[in-house]
């Protein structure tokens, strides 16, 4: 098959795209020929060897797509061949990125049938993500404010749809004035530069002096801290990754003078724990797809020839919403 192959650990520009062995169908999983198949930060963790999951090369990186079922294990009976679906790669971060792949059957989802592929192949990573870490991780209540951190990019867009959609103001903060206004255009009420304003001192201004009752944050760095100095008497952190490559070292005794919580969010090991919250959010963010409150951003659309174009565009923090794959057609 064709794919993104990863045959050395370190840059992405060392990818190459070329014929790489089909996936084996075993117990328990599906083959997906993919047609869709978005980027997300893990996939540049992935290749780097930074992420928690390694893989060994040669293999074919990519953590989340969409595509239709070809075959199914002889224990399976809740996919059928034909299905349209999207899927993650989960914990690997890897196989998405290429004509087929197999995968846990209970790692599908359907397609619902009016859904583009395009946004089937972003959906369910970044808002998954999001909602476990609004819903379970952050206890966000109608009426709150949640602050927003890298707001323009997958999972802080996704974020930002679905603290508007659960009843939440709005705080989105980027790295840019244009980044600001495509957060503004999801729903943000309001936007933080965090390049070029200071992030606590803002934070409490737009809350009247009170703080930020949430603050979903996939920066981390020095963002973290300001965010936490930030948060209101009770608030809580949410630390979902480190796209400023630092991982902060947060002061203890902040989390005694205001009472807070800093959380982390890992929903790709929540998966496998807890199936009837999994597929009751599942069904929720359906629900609110359906109704036109939330749906994928993509940005971009790349041939998987160009796929040095979508990684670059990754790395470079280049991104509004999602970047994509297109596997096959």
């Amino acid at each position: 098959m064709k794919a993104v192959i990863c045959r050395v650990i370190g840059s992405p520009d060392l990818l190459e795209v070329g014929e790489h062995p089909d996936p084996v169908l075993s117990a328990g999983e599906v083959m997906i020929n993919v047609k869709m198949a978005s980027l997300n930060f893990p996939d540049l963790l992935v290749v780097q060897g930074h992420y928690q999951v390694r893989s060994e090369p040669p293999f074919v990186p990519g953590g989340e797509g969409a595509g239709i079922v070809s075959a199914v294990a002889e224990d399976v009976d809740s996919v059928n061949v034909g299905d349209e679906v999207m899927f993650t790669c989960l914990p690997a971060i890897a196989g998405a990125f290429g004509e087929k792949v197999a995968v846990p059957a209970l790692s599908t989802i359907p397609k619902p049938p009016a859904m583009p592929w395009e946004q089937a192949a972003s959906f369910h990573f970044t808002y998954g993500t999001s909602y476990y870490a609004l819903k379970q991780r952050g206890r966000l209540e109608a009426g709150e404010t949640l602050v927003v951190l890298g707001a323009a990019g997958g999972v802080g867009s996704a974020a930002v749809h679905l603290g508007k959609a659960m009843g939440a103001t709005v705080i989105a903060a980027a790295s840019s004035d244009a980044k600001l206004d495509f957060a503004r255009s999801l729903g943000a009420d309001s936007g933080i530069n965090y390049t070029s304003e200071d992030l606590r001192a803002r934070i409490k201004e737009l809350t009247d002096g009170r703080g930020a009752d949430v603050v979903y944050d996939p920066v981390g760095g020095d963002f973290s801290e300001s965010a936490l100095r930030g948060l209101a008497w009770g608030g809580r952190l949410l630390i979902v990754g480190f796209t400023a490559g630092a991982i902060p070292r947060i002061p203890l005794n902040l989390l005694l003078l205001k009472g807070c919580e800093v959380v982390g969010v890992f929903w790709g090991a929540w998966l496998g724990r807890d199936p009837f919250e999994v597929r009751e959010n599942v069904a929720e963010l359906a629900a609110m797809y359906d109704s036109g409150a939330i749906a994928p951003q993509v940005m971009e659309v790349f041939d998987i020839d160009r796929q040095d174009e979508a990684f670059s565009a990754l790395a470079n923090r280049q991104v509004t919403g999602k970047v994509l794959l297109q596997i096959s057609r």
